[in-house]
């Protein structure tokens, strides 16, 4: 199993315990892809879908679709479009942040969101 396809089928079977609306069939409707597609996503026999399916798949979950994304091994279109205004500049930050703690990287995250610089 894929990390991404084993992380959703964990997901998904924990809200099925107190939801029935959460089984592959009711999530996959919902998604819209077919119940044999996603279960094929879970157990790590295709790729993660495409950035759309992985938005809405993250959104029925609960869950952050950045987060969903990012174990796919994908990067949201928006985020693309912002790091090409600059690339260097946010391949510099992003490795200079790599081995930071995460509290230093919410610091940097709240001033610049505060514009605290």
């Amino acid at each position: 199993m894929t990390h991404f396809g084993s992380t959703i089928r964990e997901i998904r079977e924990r809200l099925r315990r107190d939801d029935r609306r959460y089984s592959v069939r009711q999530v996959a409707g919902r998604v819209g892809i077919e119940p044999a597609y996603l279960s094929k996503i879970e157990r790590g026999e295709v790729a993660p879908p495409s950035e759309a399916t992985t938005v809405r798949l993250a959104q029925d979950l609960g869950e952050d679709p950045d987060v969903m994304l990012a174990l796919a091994g994908k990067v949201s279109t928006d985020l693309q479009a912002i790091i090409r205004k600059r690339p260097r500049l946010f391949a510099d930050l992003i490795r200079q942040l790599k081995e930071a703690p995460d509290k230093a990287v919410l610091r940097v995250v709240r001033e610049v969101r505060d514009g605290n610089w």
